[in-house]
């Protein structure tokens, strides 16, 4: 009797999780009920657990989730970044930006630095940072953002795409200075910045420094309004000239040797 009213029961668990769309109570029920009989839990104690389940599993799925929709190239962490071989990085402002606080107040971060020297890395951490915070981040090339825009603008689905970047928590917009972009893209790039301005944050990647950024964008009222804008109560990181990739490479060949 018991054994039939277990399998009636699994029956109406699975249509009912099925009914209300909770898909880990219909598959983790089974393995809950037995430790709860185990361990002699009271059925207040099981409904809550069956319930916390439920509920960190799609906490889970969503994080999971911000991450793809986020689109980056690698997953790279901040706290795997060497902070010793990029002594111009303060421990206290990464872990400041970490803490997600500037998205809140809607402030822009600019990185700052040659090719290799990490800016690709802290980029990717402090979106995957955002991604678990519960942010809606995306990491984009500059010369790929603007070909999106600019055919987003030919097929007249302009205000759709910048509509999209517009909701975003955090927009990465990396590698800007390694393509020049043309006046109709440098203007349709400019539109996604104002969008973004004292609302909602920006991250920047860029091998120039602000003064030869009219070398990207050709003119010259343009470039001051961008770099006022991705400047204004900005948190400025630069990461210098030397190759973060061979200096990390050589601290840990040095370690080996040393281990």
């Amino acid at each position: 009797m018991s054994a039939r009213t277990d399998t009636a029961a699994q029956a109406a668990i699975g249509a009912a999780a099925r009914e209300l769309h909770l898909p880990t109570v219909r598959t983790e029920a089974d393995r809950l009920a037995e430790i709860a009989v185990r361990e002699r839990q009271t059925h207040l104690v099981f409904l809550a657990e069956v319930l916390a389940t439920e509920v960190d599993e799609r906490s889970e799925r969503r994080r999971q989730r911000r991450i793809t929709e986020a689109r980056f190239p690698r997953l790279k962490r901040l706290s795997e970044f060497n902070l010793d071989v990029v002594p111009t990085i303060a421990p206290t402002q990464l872990a400041a930006l970490a803490s997600g606080t500037y998205l809140d107040a809607g402030e822009p971060v600019v990185l700052l630095g040659d090719s290799g020297t990490g800016k690709t890395h802290l980029l990717i951490g402090l979106g995957l940072a955002a991604c678990e915070q519960g942010r809606r981040v995306r990491y984009v090339t500059c010369a790929h953002l603007v070909n999106e825009l600019v055919e987003a603008a030919d097929e007249r689905a302009l205000s759709r795409v910048v509509g999209r970047y517009a909701r975003l928590d955090l927009l990465l917009l990396d590698e800007l200075g390694y393509v020049q972009i043309d006046p109709r893209g440098a203007e349709l790039l400019f539109q996604i910045i104002t969008e973004r301005e004292e609302r909602a944050s920006i991250g920047i990647g860029t091998n120039l420094p602000f003064s030869e950024w009219g070398s990207v964008f050709g003119d010259p009222r343009l470039v001051a309004a961008i770099v006022d804008r991705v400047t204004f109560n900005a948190h400025i990181l630069e990461t210098g000239t030397q190759s973060y990739r061979l200096r990390t490479s050589k601290t840990t060949s040095r370690s080996k040797k040393t281990g």
